[in-house]
């Protein structure tokens, strides 16, 4: 049976270029960095120049580049650290309503502890208008995030628009850049954001490494308390081989930014096209026009999502009903929801995100048993079956 992966947006595998520049580290040059002998200078001198590799990417100085366990940690050092050093000014953050949970967790956990937060809504495409944020924010708003590109529906956020009214107010502006690294040009002048997160693990790095991007002169109070790590801001020993493999996988994903997208949004565009013309009763969420060129979430009507997900795996194809880090939820996706999607609607979509690894010959594949899987749990379905029986045909 053919195996076709198409989640990469709940994590890709590692690409051997960065496993070969990894592994030296987990032995041979094991040092810490953080020692002054010749085998923690080795160790230093590797991660100085990954902390350079990813700077350059994104467009900062390698001082402003912090290394973290992964987005959600940089997500929280991001939220939590720049309220705590606010506080005195003001105890009012803001947030969107299609965050990941990486951000909602922590503008919630912020909630308990006395902070008041507002979460611009979106329009029918996911997208934040930065009116709504311009009528949100207050003299005493000290932190605004939302994210670049969304990890459910792949719509992009005018961030730059939404950082300019934050800059013209004094509040600070974080953006959750995970999906959309590799996938869009991401550079943090362009942008002009004060803190920006990224993740290994979406762009062919391991698992367990990210960054966090900090403007120089934006006040962060440190998440984790030990040693002087990271210029005082993330206490831990430096995990040498993830940050050496981040590196390795940033400059990929930015090397190849002038070909790898295009020809993901053309495979995206040949499945999106297929499914619409095979399928009856299909739908689109989020922007057709604002959005990353590897990821599809799709709606079909009269079928739950799950079993679709489910009959797709028993075929040797891999996606996802939403976010992986909300998988086995029964709830219906915020995201979707927050789009003014019905919750049943919103319980019949699927997420299709594509990578480096997929060919024209796997989205064939696709859209050669999926119409037969959707048609199948159609016809057990009592709704889809009162409306073809009355009207001959769904349409």
């Amino acid at each position: 049976m053919k195996k076709v992966y198409m989640d990469h947006a709940a994590t890709t595998p590692v690409r051997e270029e960065v496993l070969e520049v990894m592994l030296p580290y987990f032995d041979g040059t094991f040092g810490n960095a953080s020692s002054v002998h010749t085998f923690g200078q080795e160790a230093r001198r590797a991660v100085d120049a990954a902390r350079e590799t990813v700077a350059t990417c994104i467009g900062a100085d390698p001082t402003e580049i912090y290394f973290t366990s992964g987005g959600t940690e940089a997500n929280n050092m991001a939220i939590k650290g720049v309220a705590r050093a606010y506080e005195k000014k003001g105890k009012y953050i803001i947030s969107s309503k299609i965050e990941h949970p990486a951000v909602l967790n922590c503008y919630q956990e912020l909630e308990h502890r006395g902070f008041s937060a507002s979460y611009l809504p979106v329009d029918e495409a996911g997208l934040v208008d930065p009116a709504s944020l311009q009528e949100a924010i207050t003299t005493d708003t000290t932190l605004v995030s939302v994210m670049l590109a969304n990890n459910e529906t792949g719509t992009v956020q005018p961030v730059a628009e939404l950082a300019s009214v934050a800059r013209k107010n004094g509040t600070v502006f974080h953006t959750d850049a995970v999906q959309a690294l590799g996938k869009i040009p991401v550079d943090v002048n362009e942008l002009d954001v004060d803190l920006l997160t990224i993740s290994a693990h979406k762009i062919y790095g391991p698992k367990g490494v990210g960054a966090l991007f900090i403007r120089k002169g934006a006040r962060v109070a440190p998440l984790l308390h030990g040693g002087h790590h990271e210029r005082n801001r993330r206490a831990g020993t430096e995990n040498a081989p993830g940050i050496i493999g981040l590196a390795k996988s940033v400059d990929l994903a930015c090397r190849e930014l002038p070909i790898e997208p295009a020809r993901l949004a053309a495979l995206r565009d040949r499945l999106e096209q297929g499914i619409m013309e095979r399928i009856d009763l299909v739908q689109t969420n989020g922007s057709v026009t604002d959005r990353l060129p590897n990821l599809l979430n799709i709606r079909f009507e009269f079928v739950e999502g799950e079993p679709l997900l489910i009959g797709l795996d028993m075929q040797g194809v891999a996606v996802s009903t939403g976010s992986a880090c909300t998988s086995g939820s029964l709830q219906p996706s915020h995201v979707l929801r927050a789009m003014g999607v019905p919750p049943a609607k919103a319980q019949q979509s699927v997420r299709f995100s594509l990578g480096r690894t997929n060919t024209e010959p796997d989205v064939d594949y696709v859209l050669e048993v999926l119409p037969r899987l959707v048609e199948r749990l159609r016809r057990i379905s009592p709704f889809y079956a009162e409306v073809s029986g009355s009207e001959g045909k769904a349409r």
